[in-house]
C-alpha cells in the first residue's frame, strides 16, 4: 500500500458549488447550497492493487453538514473533480453524520454521493442511532436500531432490527420503523414487522394543580 499525500490538492479539498443537503434536520434534499466541500484527514494511503484510498480520522464537510469517522474509504476516482457526482464512500469507527438539526451515529456507514449531494446513507451499529430536534415541542426525537437507512431525497429514516423511536413523550418499538424527518412522524407498516407486533408506550401529559 503506497503512502498518499497527506495534504490533498486544493482542487479536491474545495469543490466549488458542491452541496450536501442543507435540510431541516435530517430532511429531504433542497436545492444545493453554495460553498465548497472540504475533506480533511490525519493521514491517507493509496492501495495501488485495489485503487482505493484510505483516510484516517477523516472529515468531509460543507457548512454545518459533515461526515466524520476513524476511517474513510473510496476509490481513487471518487477524489476527482466529478467524484462526488456518483461515488460510494465507506466509513468505519465512530461514524457521525451531522446535518442541521440532526445527527446519525453508527459503527459503520456506506454513503452515496449523487450529483454532488449526499443522497443516501446505510448505517450499521450495536446500535446505530439518530436524533432530531423537534421545533414544535422543543424536545428531541431519538431512534436506534441495528441498521438505519437514511434516504435524503425523501427525508426518510428507516430503522430495522430492534427498532425503537421516541418523540420525547411516547415510545414505539418494532422490527421495522420509519421516521419522516420533514413531517416529524413515525410510521410502522404492518407488512414490515415479520409477524412481530408493534409496541407503543404513551406517556400521558399532566398539568400541574392550580393552588
Amino acid at each position: 500500500m503506497a503512502a498518499f499525500n497527506r495534504k490533498l490538492p486544493a482542487a479536491l479539498l474545495a469543490l466549488a458549488g458542491v452541496g450536501l443537503p442543507c435540510a431541516h434536520a435530517l430532511g429531504a434534499a433542497p436545492a444545493p447550497t453554495a460553498g465548497p466541500i472540504l475533506l480533511d484527514a490525519q493521514s491517507s494511503e493509496l492501495d495501488l492493487k485495489t485503487n482505493n484510498v484510505y483516510f484516517r480520522k477523516v472529515r468531509i464537510a460543507q457548512g454545518a453538514n459533515s461526515v466524520t469517522a476513524d476511517q474513510g474509504q473510496a476509490t481513487r476516482e471518487a477524489l476527482g473533480s466529478s467524484g462526488f457526482d456518483n461515488s460510494l464512500w465507506v466509513f468505519r469507527g465512530n461514524v457521525k453524520i451531522t446535518m442541521q438539526g440532526g445527527l446519525l451515529t453508527a459503527d459503520e456507514a456506506q454513503v452515496n454521493f449523487t450529483k454532488k449531494l449526499l443522497a443516501k446513507a446505510v448505517a450499521h451499529g450495536k446500535p446505530a442511532e439518530f436524533e432530531q430536534h423537534l421545533e414544535k415541542t422543543g424536545k428531541t426525537a431519538h431512534g436506534h436500531a441495528d441498521d438505519i437507512d437514511y434516504d435524503a431525497s425523501k427525508g426518510l429514516v428507516r430503522l430495522t432490527k430492534n427498532a425503537w423511536i421516541t418523540d420525547g413523550d411516547n415510545e414505539v418499538r418494532g422490527e421495522s420503523l420509519k421516521y419522516n424527518v420533514i413531517a416529524q412522524s413515525i410510521i410502522a407498516d404492518a407488512a414490515e414487522q415479520n409477524s412481530q407486533r408493534v409496541h407503543i408506550i404513551i406517556t400521558p401529559t399532566t398539568t400541574p394543580n392550580k393552588p
